[in-house]
């Protein structure tokens, strides 16, 4: 099974693709902006890398948030575009569990997915080794995210971790940073799809995935509308 995934929804971008559980080529850097325009060329040189065509693809992978409002459309519009162009199926991975997979956690830790959401709050989860969620995605206050967690050794990854572990070391949680990226990364959508592939079957994904909001786009249209509001 060829998969092709990408995010675009925090402060990266990447694209990878894999046949038959082979990692084949994975590009990831960091990027504030610009996903937009940078998507495509990037989709291109990985297949192009990897020997793929957009013909040969059997299914797709996407991030749906939480993110940015704009970098979380760009790619759930490039994949929906690609996944109806080719009848293809497409899963949905949510940018905490991408961050959760490969941070590493020992036998006897949870971890704690996190991203810096800017006005003092984070967006957190909790997952166990075998990425169940213990918790739901939440967005906490930084003053109020302790009370959320679960008992047990912590380990933080992601772009809130430092500020989580400035917040637990006035207390007496035990936790530690985990060394992964702490941005989404598109090899890791792979393995989480090819192994929601492999428990559910292709058809399950037919149906496009929704974005994952927590928190309402800042951004306003003209008369102070929501982007998402029925005009």
């Amino acid at each position: 099974m060829i998969l092709l995934a990408f995010d675009t929804a925090q402060g990266a971008l990447s694209a990878a693709v894999s046949d038959g559980g082979d990692l084949h080529v994975v590009h990831f850097e960091e990027r504030t902006r610009g996903h937009a325009e940078a998507l495509m060329p990037l989709v291109d040189c990985v297949l192009k890398e990897a020997g793929i065509g957009f013909a040969d693809l059997d299914a797709l992978a996407v991030t749906v948030g939480p993110g940015t409002f704009t970098g979380l459309r760009v790619g759930l519009a490039a994949a929906r575009g690609l996944a109806l162009a080719r009848s293809l199926p497409l899963v949905g991975v949510t940018t905490l569990e991408a961050i959760a997979e490969p941070a590493g956690a020992a036998a006897d830790e949870i971890t704690i997915a996190t991203f810096d959401a800017r006005r003092d709050e984070i967006y957190m989860q909790a997952f166990a080794n075998d990425l169940e969620a213990l918790t739901p995605p939440l967005l906490p206050g930084l003053g109020e995210a302790e009370a959320h967690l679960p008992q047990g050794n912590l380990l933080l990854v992601g772009t809130g971790a430092p500020l989580l572990a400035e917040r637990l070391e006035k207390g007496v949680r035990s936790f530690r940073l985990s060394p992964a990226r702490p941005q989404p990364d598109a090899a890791a959508l792979l393995r989480i799809a090819r192994s929601r592939i492999e428990a559910q079957g292709l058809d399950a994904f037919r149906v496009a995935p929704e974005p994952l909001y927590i928190r309402a786009p800042d951004a306003k249209l003209p008369g102070g509308r929501d982007p998402g509001e029925a005009a």
